[in-house]
């Protein structure tokens, strides 16, 4: 049993915030994921070249950004995790909010772009398994 069960409507409300806790979590590993770039190249240059003069301050600075990004990333996932809501894939911006219908637990799925929750499917199935809200998921009620 999920510990935070939602209702259509409960999740709908969220999506405004956690749009934007994504948002920045996805911008943060993009950060990341270039100042990791830059380090891997500068390290292989300098190998090839056995060796050459590099700007110590704009990469102290580049690290140091690198450094804030990750703990964005941490705060901001952390936050999203506190409410109940289960980010699947940070990469396409993929949450899943825990829905109790009649007495088992579902997710509501929603993907960055997507305007509302409008799919959902069984814990065991996934992305691929999602199905379009109908009546049923749309009037369950808060269980917990």
């Amino acid at each position: 049993m999920a510990d935070r069960t939602f209702t259509l409507e409960e999740a709908q409300m969220l999506l405004s915030t956690l749009e934007s806790l994504l948002r920045a979590s996805i911008e943060g590993k993009k950060l990341i994921e270039c100042v990791d770039t830059e380090l891997q190249e500068l390290a292989h240059r300098v190998f090839l070249q056995g060796g050459l003069q590099v700007s110590v301050v704009h990469m102290a600075r580049r690290k140091a950004e690198r450094e804030k990004a990750i703990q964005r990333v941490k705060d901001a996932l952390a936050e999203i995790d506190s409410t109940g809501v289960q980010v699947k894939d940070l990469d396409t911006g993929l949450l899943d909010f825990p829905c109790e219908v009649d007495g088992r637990i579902v997710l509501l799925c929603w993907k960055l772009g997507e305007t509302g929750i409008t799919h959902w499917h069984s814990v065991s199935e996934g992305f691929a398994g999602r199905k379009p809200i109908d009546e049923r998921i749309a009037k369950a009620k808060r269980a917990n």
